[in-house]
């Protein structure tokens, strides 16, 4: 009689009349015959969105989106918005600068109206900031090559919310656009 190999299955766990292997089996089938469709539908979903983003940023924001890179950057007591040129073109500053003014001072009535449209509705933490503005300090400030606005809470309900909505923008604006500042890839 020949010994059988280590690690070897029984030989029931060959069978396709092992009624419990078949069950595994054909759930393992269907787990992955569904999981294998959908990628399509999800890769699909994620272009049709970073062309919503595109399309509605362009609507929003008067300056070229791809002469200009967003940054999104969370702080211990909130964030920063950041908008950088490229090239340092002094039209498209000038544009960054009074789009962002014009944000900062949306952002302390509580009206996120602006990424809302570009981002959608439901963009996390959104909800939360929108409620919340008498206890958000917004500050608005120029940088050599944009500017950029500063949002902070003493609330960590809040603070988490300020991450939570920078977070989603970073994602959208880092997968529609080319990381990179006056000629270094970031």
């Amino acid at each position: 009689m020949q010994s059988p190999r280590i690690g070897a299955m029984p030989f029931w766990i060959h069978s396709l009349s092992y009624p419990r292997y078949s069950v595994k089996r054909n759930t393992y089938t269907i787990i992955m015959t569904l999981a294998l469709a959908a990628t399509p539908f999800a890769v699909r979903a994620d272009i049709s969105h970073q062309r919503m983003v595109m399309e509605h940023g362009a609507q929003v924001m008067p300056f070229d989106q791809k002469q200009a890179m967003h940054m999104f950057l969370p702080s211990a007591t909130g964030g920063i918005v950041e908008i950088v040129v490229h090239d340092m073109n002094p039209t498209q500053i000038a544009l960054v600068r009074s789009h962002l003014l014009q944000e900062a001072a949306m952002f302390t009535r509580g009206d996120y109206s602006d990424p809302a449209y570009i981002h959608g509705k439901t963009m996390p933490g959104l909800a939360r900031l929108a409620s919340a503005a008498s206890r958000v300090t917004v500050r608005y400030f120029e940088t050599p090559a944009g500017a950029a606005i500063t949002l902070a809470s003493a609330d960590r309900e809040i603070v988490s919310a300020i991450h939570q909505w920078l977070a989603a923008q970073q994602q959208d604006h880092s997968s529609s656009q080319t990381m990179n500042h006056c000629g270094m890839a970031m």
